[in-house]
């Protein structure tokens, strides 16, 4: 793929006077107008702070939740435009539509340098359109405001939309550092993992993971199981588990993956204990079981603290560790308790510790770590399930497609 470098001297070896789109992830949690958690935008800054300090005049574009492709104020891009420039320590301008009048207004006045941010990309239809004509008329919009495309936002990467793959075809388009770094990560993941490589899982659902568990259980030395979906294990052994979080349908392959693991030689380990309530709720009276003796009227809500111990002694003498997914409900002070140790776990690793995005990233910073304790914090859970399931991310070959390697 095509980075800055190659993108600066495909337009003349400077990037001064150039409008260059950035296709950024900004879809960060909102409390009303409050961000809740920043670091989507943090993790925007270094390529938009390097292409407006090369004298780009750099025109951000990204989407904040699911609106049904019309404009929605509870969806703006104005408070995050608002943060960004305090990450930037300047003065960053927001357009209220995001290919309208006011977008070209503010295109045409940007000097060398300047910033601005586009409104919802996801506020026009177009953008996520299944129909490819209607997709490629917004992106010729979208490309219309530009001379360059740079494509940072990989929590996107694996969606065919207007502003991640359709805006690559029509412009010059290169690949940002958030991006780059991403697959640099990943494919250290599922090509070269320095070993011990422990993978963990946690989360609600184990049909969610089948992907990850199908393509690293051949590569991975061992294979931490937790969260919600660790009840469908437990159930598929045959034990009871309660009220707790289950997937009646995935039992078999439940199963198969246990099958699986002994028959490759990798160490898959469920918790010997659970922390069970009889509600979900943060104040609900809290009380260790063994796994195999969950009582019909509690739930599960975190693994127990032996587990937690001993999940955090393999990750913490593993080389490489991916960890996608909560342990428990991180949320509620109760049942906080795997999700730290785990994360504890993973800032002591002598190696390459990644939090996959998502959840796992609110968890740890909620819980008080810093991102600069881990090795690698992805800014997209989905995208990076995908890459490491194996699947083809739209985003990344329609970029590898214009790669100087293989011009066509």
């Amino acid at each position: 793929m095509k980075t800055i470098d190659d993108l600066t001297t495909e337009l003349g070896g400077d990037l001064r006077g150039k409008r260059v789109l950035v296709r950024s992830d900004l879809n960060v949690p909102l409390d009303g107008t409050t961000i809740t958690d920043d670091g989507r935008v943090r993790a925007s800054v270094p390529t938009i702070k390097r292409l407006a300090d090369a004298g780009a005049r750099v025109l951000v574009t990204a989407h904040l939740g699911r609106p049904k492709g019309t404009p929605d104020p509870a969806f703006s891009l104005a408070p995050v435009a608002q943060r960004l420039g305090e990450l930037l320590g300047t003065p960053v301008l927001f357009a209220n539509d995001t290919v309208g009048t006011e977008a070209k207004h503010i295109t045409a006045a940007l000097t060398d340098g300047q910033v601005a941010v586009l409104e919802n990309v996801r506020f026009n239809a177009g953008e996520t359109s299944k129909d490819d004509a209607e997709r490629g008329a917004f992106a010729d919009e979208l490309a219309a405001l530009a001379d360059a495309f740079v494509s940072d936002g990989f929590g996107v990467v694996h969606r065919k939309q207007a502003s991640v793959y359709d805006v690559a075809e029509r412009l010059p388009a290169a690949v940002g550092g958030l991006v780059q770094t991403e697959v640099e990560v990943l494919k250290r993941l599922t090509d070269t993992p320095e070993r011990p490589y422990v993978v963990v899982l946690g989360g609600s659902k184990v049909s969610d993971k089948l992907g990850v568990i199908d393509n690293l259980i051949d590569k991975a030395d061992s294979l931490l199981i937790g969260g919600g979906m660790v009840f469908t294990f437990l159930a598929a052994q045959g034990h009871g588990v309660g009220s707790s979080l289950l997937e009646a349908d995935q039992l078999d392959i439940a199963r198969r993956y246990v099958e699986q693991a002994a028959e490759k030689g990798v160490d898959l380990v469920l918790p010997t204990d659970i922390v069970v309530a009889p509600a979900f709720s943060a104040d609900a009276p809290a009380t260790v079981v063994a796994a195999d003796a969950i009582p019909d009227d509690q739930m599960g809500l975190d693994i127990g603290p032996d587990s937690a111990a001993h999940f955090a002694s393999i990750v913490s003498a593993a080389k490489t560790v991916f960890w996608n997914g909560p342990m428990g409900v991180f949320e509620f002070e109760a049942f906080s308790g795997g999700t730290r140790a785990v994360a504890k776990a993973l800032t002591e690793v002598d190696g390459l510790s990644v939090v996959g995005g998502g959840d796992s990233a609110a968890a740890v910073r909620q819980l008080g770590f810093t991102d600069d304790q881990f090795g690698h914090i992805s800014t997209g859970g989905g995208a990076s399930l995908e890459y490491l399931e194996g699947k083809t991310l739209p985003g990344l070959a329609i970029l590898e497609e214009q790669s100087p390697e293989d011009p066509a």
